[in-house]
């Protein structure tokens, strides 16, 4: 048996560069001394690479470089499916989108190169409707330009994890997107309401 089943992947490269584009907060983990080191970063994808930008003091930065095996995982929507959706008689399960990608990690040394693809992330991050642009000639840049690392990661494997209840009849598959939809605006609102009082 294969597992995850084959219907829950997704190797489909222009899905998974949509969850990193709409999703970008990534996981990064790196192994030094057989131990995990994890940090949580915005990547920006640019042709089959990932670009990002680390604090010098986060002690991971030391093996975003040297061409260093690295993984980074990226987490779309996800949320509990209740049966009591569904038009046929199923279990309770949960769905989610999720991708997973392995690769060679390199620092980018170039000052002018950090800065320029420091604004173009703002950029990114800020579209589709700007509402702030850093500009190349604000001088809190060029004073944390020397505290921030930029690095590549050169993707070789893509893995797309996509579970949606693609093994139900179409009603119910259609019915377990729209609780997706339903949970994760609903869900945001009453968290932090917990956790922000």
């Amino acid at each position: 048996m294969n597992y995850p089943p084959k219907h829950h992947q997704d190797s489909d490269r222009n899905h998974i560069i949509e969850v990193i584009k709409t999703y970008p907060l990534a996981t990064i983990i790196s192994v030094k001394d057989n131990k995990p080191l994890i940090t949580h970063l915005p990547l920006i994808y640019e042709e089959g690479k990932l670009i990002g930008h680390i604090d010098i003091y986060n002690p991971q930065t030391d093996l975003l470089k040297n061409n260093n095996d690295i993984t980074v995982l990226f987490y779309g929507p996800q949320c509990y499916i209740s049966p009591s959706i569904y038009s046929t008689t199923q279990l309770p399960t949960y769905n989610y989108i999720r991708v997973h990608l392995k690769g060679k990690v390199s620092a980018i040394e170039d000052k002018d190169v950090l800065k320029q693809s420091l604004i173009a992330m703002t950029e990114f991050l800020e579209s589709p409707n700007p509402k702030y642009t850093l500009e190349p000639n604000n001088p809190r840049l060029d004073a944390n330009l020397n505290y921030i690392k930029m690095f590549e990661i050169d993707i070789a494997h893509w893995e797309g994890k996509f579970k949606l209840s693609q093994d139900k009849k179409t009603s119910d598959m259609v019915a377990a997107r729209e609780e997706l939809i339903r949970i994760n605006q609903e869900s945001i609102r009453q968290f932090l309401d917990k956790v922000l009082m």
